[in-house]
C-alpha cells in the first residue's frame, strides 16, 4: 500500500491524545498530533501540531463530556485538512485474562474488556467508549486494540502467581502489569544491541518498574491494577492488605453499605493516596521540589518515599536478573527530574550504579553513568505512539 495513515489514540480521564503516522512502504513518519484536554472542565482546549510543532489548530472550545471531544477530533480527521486514517490503534491497559494478545476491535471484544474493568478502573471505561466512537464515527476502517499488558505475558508463573487461594486465581487475578507499551518501545529503540540485563523505570504520575531480560519481561512492579507497586502521584503502590482492611472497616462502622465503602476505599487507594497523600499537597513532583526548596517536610517526606521505593525495586530486580548492564529512566519523572534520578541512583552504588552529576544536568535523552561506571545508565522517553503503528500495521498484514 502506497499510503498508509494510521490514527493512535490514548484516552486519559480527561483527555484524548491522538497521532497520525504515515505507514506505508515501511515508513513511520509523524504527520500530526493533538489533544483534546480539559473535558469536563472550564478549562477546555483543543490543539493539532504538524510534526515540526507548528500549531495548525489552537482552540478552548466548551468541552461538556467525552462525545464532544471525540468529536473535534473526528471532524478534524474527516475535514480534509489532514490525513484521514485508514486503521487506528487503541492503547489498552488491561483486557483482562481472556484478552491477552493485540488483534483487531470488535463490538463483541469490546464488551468483553469492559467486563475486566475492575482490572483497570480508572482507565478502562473511558478507553472502551473511544472505541465505540471510533467503529461509529470511522465506519469501515479497522480498528485494533494494542495492550500495555501484552508486554509482560512472557513473566514466568512464579511472578504472575499471587498468594492468594486458587479460587480467586481462577478469576484471572495475578500480576499483568502496565506501562508495557512504553517499555517495549525502550526495547525497540535499544535495537540490535539490547543489553542482556535491563531495568526500565516509568516513571511519571503514574509509576512502575520492570525487570527485562534478553529483550522480554521478567518481572515488574504492578500487579492486577495499575494501583500496585511503585507509590505513584495518588496511587499507594504495594501496602500491607491490612491497611486496606481497617480503611474499609471505618467506612463500614460510619453507616456506609459494603459497594459504597468500597467504592470510597478504590478513592482512597487510586486517588488520594502516593505523593499526594504523603505530602497533602501535591502529586506533581515539580510542585514538590519547589515546596521542598522552601523548607515543606512533608514534601520532603513524599519525595524520599518514592525514591525509597524506588530504590527497594531496583535492588529486588538485579537480584532477579542475577546482574544488571544498564537501568533506563522514562516518563515525565524520569526525563526531566535530574534531582530525582541522582538521588535513586546515589543509593545504588552498591550494585555498580555510578551516575556523573555533569551529564545528568540535562533533560531528555542522554547516557548519565559516569564513565568508570559497571552499568550504564540513561535517560530515553518512550515511543509509545510509534509501537502502536508498528502492532496495528503486523496485525493489518495477518
Amino acid at each position: 500500500m502506497a499510503s498508509l495513515p494510521v490514527l493512535v489514540l490514548n484516552s486519559g480521564s480527561s483527555s484524548i491524545k491522538f497521532s497520525v503516522y504515515e505507514a506505508g512502504n515501511g515508513e513511520r513518519t509523524k504527520l500530526v498530533e493533538g489533544a483534546v484536554d480539559g473535558i469536563g472542565t472550564d478549562l477546555g482546549k483543543f490543539w493539532i501540531k504538524d510534526a515540526n510543532g507548528k500549531k495548525l489548530v489552537d482552540e478552548t472550545p466548551a468541552l461538556p463530556n467525552r462525545s464532544v471531544a471525540f468529536k473535534l477530533v473526528s471532524d478534524a480527521l474527516h475535514s480534509g485538512t489532514f490525513p484521514t486514517p485508514l486503521a487506528i490503534g487503541h492503547r489498552m491497559v488491561s483486557g483482562g485474562p481472556t484478552v491477552q494478545d493485540n488483534q483487531r476491535i470488535t463490538p463483541e471484544l469490546i464488551d468483553e474488556m469492559e467486563s475486566y474493568t475492575a482490572f483497570a478502573p480508572l482507565h478502562t471505561p473511558i478507553a472502551v467508549y473511544i472505541m465505540r466512537e471510533a467503529l461509529s464515527q470511522f465506519p469501515g476502517t479497522p480498528n485494533f486494540v494494542i495492550l500495555d499488558t501484552y508486554f509482560h505475558r512472557t513473566m514466568p508463573e512464579v511472578a504472575k502467581h499471587m498468594p492468594i487461594p486458587s479460587e480467586y486465581a481462577a478469576m484471572g487475578v495475578r500480576r499483568y502489569g502496565a506501562h508495557g507499551i512504553s517499555y517495549e518501545s525502550i526495547v525497540y529503540q535499544l535495537e540490535p544491541k539490547v543489553p542482556e540485563k535491563l531495568i526500565v523505570a516509568h516513571l511519571g504520575n503514574g509509576a512502575s518498574i520492570s525487570a527485562i531480560l534478553h529483550g522480554q519481561c521478567l518481572d515488574t512492579s504492578m500487579g492486577l491494577t495499575p494501583t500496585g507497586g511503585i507509590i505513584s502521584g495518588t496511587r499507594t503502590g504495594d501496602i500491607d492488605p491490612g491497611v486496606l482492611i481497617f480503611i474499609l472497616r471505618k467506612f463500614v462502622d460510619a453507616g456506609m453499605t459494603a459497594k459504597e465503602a468500597a467504592d470510597q476505599l478504590e478513592i482512597v487507594a487510586s486517588k488520594k493516596a502516593g505523593l499526594l497523600g504523603v505530602s497533602e499537597l501535591s502529586n506533581d513532583m515539580r510542585d514538590l521540589r519547589d515546596a521542598i526548596n522552601a523548607g515543606n517536610a512533608k514534601a520532603r517526606l513524599a519525595v524520599d518515599k518514592f525514591n525509597w521505593t524506588l530504590v527497594k525495586w531496583i535492588g529486588s530486580f538485579v537480584a532477579e536478573l542475577g546482574g544488571l548492564d544498564m537501568l533506563v529512566f522514562t516518563g515525565g519523572i524520569g526525563e526531566n527530574d535530574i534531582a530525582a534520578r541522582g538521588e535513586i541512583c546515589a543509593a545504588l552504588g552498591a550494585l555498580g550504579i555510578i551516575v556523573d552529576p555533569a551529564k545528568n544536568n540535562i533533560r531528555g535523552e542522554a547516557t548519565i553513568s559516569a564513565d568508570h561506571s559497571p552499568v550504564t545508565v540513561r535517560v530515553i522517553p518512550p515511543a509509545e505512539d510509534l509501537i502502536i503503528v508498528n502492532h496495528v500495521v503486523r496485525l493489518l498484514s495477518e
